[in-house]
């Protein structure tokens, strides 16, 4: 039966010589689609998101295509789209051409690895997420953890000064819920300025234990998300305008409700209606859920905020506001420690107990929070780039097409979370 199924989805993809120079993408994205919902039946983590055709989810389920079949049939399907489309194709189709044909890469890369292949860490990256990683010199975050030692003065370890003062900043448990969904109203309201979001678009929130992740936004479809919030984690006040804006507005929700709107109901493109978690799309939806909170807040905004709302609301010194500000931003930068560690744990190079000593060192958590994040990267590995690098692009993009035209940055963020760009695009232009 499996053989049967591969054999017809094999001919399917495959074409004459007229539809070489202008391949049938319609066709090939529900092929994809269905690749993909199959992939899912080997790597449970793989569709984040899936709110197409029953149809094509039922063919998937009946196909039951192992990893070898897979792949074959993904590189079929790549080899039919060709190098590129026709030269006077219409811009939207010569990046929906360039999507599809690199997000069926990533996915062969993903069958390498759940079948067993060991890729290095840069090679993982660059076969999932179509980037390349930096490396960092440990004197970068040397110097960065300088600069928050001037901001903590004190006795005692940089790691517990640092510890000691986000104490005094966290949200205490029963006030989580309202600091939060007064973050995110206040999130929703500044983004819905710039951006159309659908009339009927909503999420629901949900506090949940035991997971490797802070938070989550399942996207269901229909402008609907489940956002989910580990209260595992201790929260400090400035996490709260993090999380509304990355999980809710301008972040993953309106990333996820503008694809549906623009690509899935306005031009019927069923393939973005299948969000594989590991591919370049993910570079995209964190490194835009990241800047969103820049977009959002821009400056001073965001600190003005905190001390005027959230931290009042949170029973926190307001005056703590200032100082907290400057120590994120140095804690932002030094983020992408956590890319090296990655990268040398996953390579071999530090096992288990350095990768958390670095990370306590390089990072300042603690034994706790190192653990959790090890076991963040056990399971997804390298997808911690999207966060940071992915941050990095999307900001370099919109800076370099916007200018300093706060107009234009939104209109090009906008356009951005309502295409089918990929890492490559960010670097080469609009």
């Amino acid at each position: 039966m499996r053989r049967l199924a591969l054999i017809l989805l094999l001919a399917a993809c495959s074409g004459t010589p007229e539809q070489a120079t202008a391949p049938d993408l319609d066709r090939i994205a529900h092929q994809y689609v269905r690749l993909v919902l199959g992939m899912g039946h080997h790597d449970p983590d793989y569709v984040d998101a899936y709110y197409g055709p029953d149809s094509l989810k039922a063919a998937a389920d009946r196909d039951s295509l192992d990893l070898s079949a897979i792949r074959s049939a993904a590189d079929s399907l790549i080899a039919e789209l060709g190098d590129a489309m026709p030269t006077d194709a219409d811009s939207m189709l010569v990046m929906r051409h360039r999507y599809l044909r690199t997000q069926l890469g990533a996915l062969i890369t993903r069958t390498r690895m759940v079948g067993g292949e060991q890729l290095t860490f840069d090679q993982e990256a660059r076969g999932l997420y179509g980037t390349d990683v930096p490396a960092y010199d440990p004197a970068q975050f040397d110097e960065q953890l300088a600069r928050l030692d001037s901001l903590l003065p004190g006795p005692g370890p940089l790691a517990e000064r640092y510890q000691q003062f986000r104490e005094r900043v966290m949200i205490p448990p029963e006030r989580l819920d309202t600091v939060f969904k007064v973050a995110i109203a206040a999130c929703r309201a500044r983004s819905g300025v710039h951006i159309a979001l659908p009339p009927a678009e909503r999420f629901d929130l949900e506090y949940v234990k035991g997971t490797s992740w802070n938070a989550y936004n399942w996207y269901k479809g229909d402008s609907h998300s489940l956002i989910q919030v580990n209260t595992d984690f201790p929260t400090p006040v400035d996490r709260a305008v993090d999380l509304a804006c990355h999980e809710g507005y301008p972040g993953h929700h309106v990333y996820n409700a503008s694809l549906e709107q623009a690509l899935v109901r306005e031009r019927g493109w069923v393939e973005m209606s299948v969000y594989p978690l590991f591919s370049p799309q993910s570079l995209i939806a964190e490194g835009s859920a990241n800047y969103g909170i820049d977009m959002a807040f821009p400056g001073e905004q965001r600190t003005a905020f905190e001390r005027d709302t959230l931290f009042p609301l949170a029973g926190l010194d307001p005056s703590f506001a200032e100082r907290n500000a400057s120590v994120r931003l140095v804690m932002e930068r030094l983020n992408h420690a956590r890319n090296e560690v990655a990268r040398q744990y996953l390579d071999g190079v530090v096992d288990a107990d350095s990768a958390k000593t670095l990370m306590t060192r390089w990072w300042l958590q603690t034994p706790e929070g190192a653990a959790k994040t090890l076991r963040f990267i056990d399971t997804y590995r390298s997808y911690v780039i999207n966060y940071n690098l992915g941050r990095d692009m999307v900001a370099a993009y919109v800076e370099r097409n916007a200018g300093g035209d706060p107009a234009r940055r939104w209109a090009v963020f906008g356009e951005l979370l309502s295409s089918p760009r990929l890492p490559a695009d960010l670097v080469a232009g609009p």
